[in-house]
Parts: C-alpha cells; structure tokens; sequence
C-alpha cells in the first residue's frame, strides 16, 4: 500500500466516524511521545533513513499527528480514533494499531476545537533529479467542527469544560431519590417557581439514571459525550438555586430547612409559599385553633356572584346587573331619573385620565362600559371569593369575608411553552423565539434564530448560551431536532437597561438543509404583546430570511414587520383577547369597602361579562389573615390551596390593578357622550 492510498483511507473512515456526531474530542498525551511511537511502531526496515531522516520523518506529517493525531469520536460511551482502520498492510497496519491503543488508553480532556477546515497539508513537491510528489496526513474539517466566532480556542474549551466537570460532579453528588423529592414538591405546588424547573430536572432524572448503570470506565466519555448535548442549564444545574436544594437532599438535610435555603435564594422578601411543607402535628395545632376561635364555617369558599353585594361596594353596574346587586333596583331608578334619554354624541379621540379622575368624575354619569382585553392583562385576571356561609365570622384584617385571588397560572402560547420546555427563558422585556419541526412529518432541518444588534453585536449559535453586554442571550439552540418534538430556538433580553437604543434585525437561517419540507414560526414578544409569524414555505439550504425590525429608543419598542404578522389572539378565561368586552361592575377590592382605609393596598376591579376562572383559585391567603390565625400560617397555606373554590353560576371575575403598579387600561365610555379613554394605574 502506498501512503497516498492510506491517507485518503483515513481520510474517508473518519469522515464516517464524525457523521451525526455534532463535537470532537482530544485525549491528554503528550505530544513529542506521541510523535516518537508513529516513527518506532514501523517494522524493522520499512522505515530507513532517507537522506538525513527516516523516510516517514517529516515536518508535515509531524505537525498533524502532533496536533490531530490525539483527536477522537465519542459514541456510546466509547472512544473512537483517527487511527481506528484495518488496512491489511504489513507496513502501515503496526503503526494504526499501535496508536489507536496508545490513544484510547489515554482519558479524554477537552472539546477539540479547531479555527481552520483544512488540517494539515495534502502533498507538496520536491525537485531532484525529477520533480517528486510527497503526500501527508490531511484531512478536511466539515463546517460544524470549525470555529469562525473571535473566541480564543482556549476560551473555548474552557467553557465546554467548565460544563462538563460541572455536569460530572451533579451525576455524582446528586442523588436519584432527591431529584424525585424536588419533583414531587413542584407537582405539590411546594416549591417557589418550582414548575420552571420540572422539564430540566425531569431531564436531568434521565442522565442519573443512565449514569447509574454504567461501568466506572464509561462514566468519564458519558458525561463528556452528554455535556455537549445538555447545554449550561442541565449541565451546570448543581451551580443552579435548584441544585443547591438537590445537593442539600443528597446530604440528608431536614428536607423543610432544605426548601428554606432554596427560598432563600430565590424567592422575594415578601414571599410566601402557596403550599407549605407541614407535619401531621402542624395541622392538629391549628385545627384546635379554629375551633377555640369559631373559624369552622368559615373555610370553605365559592365564586362570588352579584347578588352578594351590595350597591354600597360597587362603583359601577351596567343596566343587566342592577337588579341582581342588593339595593340596585331603587337606586338606580332613582339615578337614571336625572339621565337624559337622548342619543349620546361620539367622541373619537382617546383621553388620558388618572384611575381617580375615572372613578370621581366619569364613573358616575357612565351607562356602559367596554374594555379592551389585551394579552398584556393575563396576570392582571382575578377573581372575587365569597364565604359559602353567608353568616360565617370573618378571617380576615377587614371587615367583611370577601377576599380575591390573581391569576397564578397563565397559558402561554405554543411556541413560548415549547421554549420554556426546552429550558429557555421567556421572562423578560424582549423575546425572539423560532420553532419548526412541528408537523406530522419529520423536519431534520437546522435552523438557526440570528439577532443583529444596533452595537453591531450579532446573537447566534457561536456565542450561544453566552449573556450579551445588553442582556440579550441565545439560550436555546437545536442542531438536531427530535423526532415528534417541536425544534425551538430562542433569544432573550431582560434588563432593559443595557439594551442600546437603535434596530434589533431578527433574522431565521438555514443553516443546514436536511431535507425538511416545511418552514418555521416565529414569535417576536415586547411590553406583553406577541407578534406572531408563520414561514410556510420550504426554506433553502443557507437561505436568510428577514422575520421583522424592533426599534427601541431607549423606553418604549416598536416593530417593523418584514413577514406578515398578527398581534396574537389568545383564549384568557373564556375570552378572546384584543377585542373591547363589556364590564358587567366596576368596584374596589374588599379591603376597601365599605369606606375602610389602610387595610392593605387597594385594588381596581373590573369584573368582565362572560369571564369565567378555569384556574383553581386559593380561597384565602395568608397575606389576609387576622394575627391570631397567623401563628399557623403553614396550615393556613396548605388549606388555602388544598380547599376549593366552588363554582357558581355568573361568577364575578376579570381584571385587576393594584394602586401600587403602574398599568393602564382602554376603555370605551357610553353616557352622554361616547368616549374612549386610556386610564393610568
């Protein structure tokens, strides 16, 4: 065989070693010994000196072997070299053999990442009596395993490797039976933001499985072939806020003082958990407490409806409800006598008023109202509870047993929940999220989500997983969809401060074309509106396709759409967003009826017709609760999301502002004039 044939052998052997493989390896050697045992493993006489050198001593083939030559393919826990080829031959045959074994004796150390396609130089030619042609050991990178980012190599690596030695000791140190704790609390609902983190730990479940079984020898080339597939969430979660809490687990740490330092760490000051880790005596103690203080009748709750209040608590009713408002009928008679019957003029032009102009000065002559329901009012949804024991005694710090809950559990579109199961952010003041792959047929495609910021900082895979200086990160990346899973990509910003004024390009790529016969979705989400995306078509191999233009000036956005769009209608408890819905009453929270001041901050309710809860509300919340029930709070949070809420027919339930939070509101106004006003919360 001559050299030319065995390097093009190798050659094509390990192009087929690195199909479907997305990163290579190096093992640790050193690099001279490496040198020495290709040049010695050569049988006796078929490696003479020629000239000054034997005759397979030369600077090219010295080079690659130095700097390829320790290079491997990870499959299924195994390592695989360049050298890995039967050939036959008796010359070059030894030498293979010789440093594949040397090289899979060796452990594996490091990402090899190279910044240049071509390894090494092909042939070259030498004149001496007649022009020779010498060949050397080459071979060409295909593009996913060169690095063109201004990344050093070093830096590179160092990221890889911080993953992986992180993700080694997580497999290590965290145990199987605290992962299925912590996810037994999440679907407990025990755990402050635990449900964000059920898809990864339901993922990292599966790694420590595998991991388990395998033989010590294995477990090292598993969690480097698997690091470089989980990407930093999985791979760095015992750095996470949920793996300190695994890892206390792990060590047999009282598991309530456990869920305390997660909270610690993660949950605001004024946090109280919506269901409390308690024990059998907890309960007991508080049991005799409600008994001593005549509570009994006044645990179970329902939806309120209108006819529970009375005219003095609302602000506003329109025409269908007064008569089911206790009071309404002869006060409102009495009302509309000083209302003029005459067809209302139509005022266009849309006023800005404060929430307590509104209420003073337009509230009062209003006939009807219509709100614009907009996405952006998905955690604004509430609801008015009710005791179902009319005549049961109050829990709470004021002085009627009426109390509210918020929405705590808000359906996100398709796309932003696929994103959030691939372990992405979708939390913050801009979001750009692709997705494909999501029909009945296969789409292997690899599409990549690029932002070109107005710094000339560009977002995409190279620097992925990597926060930007303006917050903005790629944190999700898929190069190889799954099978009968939707294939997402997603770029976030969360601190509106460090983002630079200017035009945010949002652009989708083809990076590879894998015979995919569909397009892609995106979403482009800012100040809680979605703007939604559909490519149908089958996008081309390294094809660009400009989604839409965000422009920012430093406070507000706004965008310039390259594909057609829409604003997102969504389904928020049995109503259509972005339409106008009319408000059946207008009131204050029940904190502040009946002319009470200072029991907590107050509250706008704007309750909706047809507005129906699909949630299951807590009926009462600690945050309401009389000092003398507090001393059991534990219990109290458990009973108040244990206990639920009971259905009624024409439920008070809409929207909600704080006084406290900035928010504003488009309202229509029918009185004597027609208008359309926009209150500022």
């Amino acid at each position: 065989m001559e050299f030319r044939q065995l390097k093009q052998a190798l050659q094509i052997n390990f192009l087929k070693l690195m199909k479907d493989e997305t990163h290579l390896f190096e093992v640790e050697v050193d690099k001279d010994e490496l040198w020495n045992l290709f040049l010695d493993s050569f049988p006796a006489g078929t490696n003479e000196v020629y000239k000054e050198r034997r005759e397979y001593d030369c600077s090219c083939c010295r080079s690659f072997v130095r700097n390829f030559g320790n290079v491997v393919v990870i499959k299924n826990k195994k390592t695989h070299t360049f050298w890995d080829l039967e050939v036959n031959d008796s010359t070059f045959q030894p030498v293979l053999n010789a440093l594949s074994k040397y090289i899979k004796s060796k452990v594996v150390s490091n990402i090899y990442i190279s910044k240049f396609n071509k390894i090494g130089t092909d042939k070259n030619f030498e004149k001496l009596e007649s022009v020779v042609e010498w060949h050397h050991f080459y071979i060409e990178l295909p593009n996913q395993f060169t690095d063109k980012s201004n990344r050093s190599v070093e830096e590179i690596q160092g990221s890889f490797r911080d993953i992986r030695n992180v993700f080694k000791r997580s497999l290590v140190e965290i145990t199987e039976e605290s992962v299925l704790t912590v996810l037994e609390l999440i679907s407990q609902n025990s755990l402050y933001k635990g449900e964000e983190w059920k898809s990864t730990l339901t993922e990292f479940l599966r790694y420590k499985q595998q991991y388990v079984k395998l033989k010590d020898a294995e477990k090292d080339n598993y969690a480097w072939e698997q690091s470089v597939k989980v990407g930093g969430v999985i791979g760095k979660i015992k750095n996470h806020s949920i793996g300190t809490l695994l890892v206390d687990i792990s060590e047999n740490m009282d598991l309530d003082e456990a869920v305390k330092r997660y909270e610690k760490i993660t949950a605001p000051i004024n946090y109280k958990r919506p269901k409390a880790i308690y024990t059998q005596k907890m309960v007991d103690d508080a049991k005799q407490t409600i008994i001593e203080l005549g509570y009994e009748n006044s645990l179970s709750r329902r939806y309120a409806k209108l006819d529970d209040i009375t005219v003095n608590n609302i602000l506003f009713s329109n025409r269908d409800s007064v008569k089911r408002i206790i009071g309404g009928d002869s006060v409102f008679d009495e009302m509309s006598k000083g209302v003029s019957t005459i067809n209302s003029k139509k005022f266009s032009k849309v006023e800005e008023v404060t929430i307590d102009d509104f209420v003073i000065n337009i509230l009062p002559t209003a006939q009807e109202l219509e709100v614009l329901f907009e996405n952006k009012h998905a955690s604004n949804m509430v609801s008015l509870i009710a005791p179902e024991n009319k005549d049961s005694k109050t829990m709470f710090k004021w002085d009627n047993n009426f109390s509210w809950a918020y929405s705590g559990n808000i359906t996100d579109s398709y796309v932003k929940q696929n994103v959030k199961n691939a372990g992405g952010n979708v939390e913050g003041v801009l979001r750009f999220s692709i997705q494909w792959n999501d029909s009945d047929v296969y789409d292997g495609n690899d599409l990549d989500a690029h932002c070109h910021e107005p710094n000339g900082n560009h977002i995409h895979y190279p620097v992925k997983r990597v926060e930007q200086k303006s917050s903005g990160m790629l944190d999700v990346d898929i190069i190889h969809p799954d099978k009968n899973v939707p294939a997402v990509e997603n770029i976030i910003w969360t601190d509106i401060n460090k983002m630079p004024k200017g035009t945010y390009n949002f652009v989708v790529h083809c990076f590879r074309h894998n015979g995919g016969k569909g397009g892609f979705r995106a979403e482009i989400e800012f100040d809680g509106q979605t703007y939604s995306f559909d490519y149908s078509v089958n996008i081309k191999d390294d094809q660009r396709v400009v989604v839409a233009e965000v422009m920012f000036d430093g406070v507000n956005f706004t965008i310039k759409e390259k594909l057609p769009s829409n604003v997102s209608s969504r389904k928020l408890w049995n109503l259509n967003t972005n339409q106008f819905v009319p408000a059946s009453v207008v009131m204050y929270s029940p904190n502040y009826w009946d002319s009470q001041h200072g029991i907590g901050h107050r509250h706008y309710f704007f309750m909706l017709k047809d507005c129906l809860n699909p949630e299951l509300p807590n009926g009462f919340f600690n945050e309401f609760l009389k000092e003398d029930l507090l001393k059991h709070k534990k219990v109290f949070e458990a009973l108040g999301s244990k206990m639920s809420v009971k259905d009624t027919e024409d439920q008070l339930s809409g929207i909600g502002f704080s006084s406290t939070k900035r928010n504003e509101l488009v309202i229509k106004v029918k009185g004597q004039i027609d208008r359309m006003l926009k209150i500022k919360f």
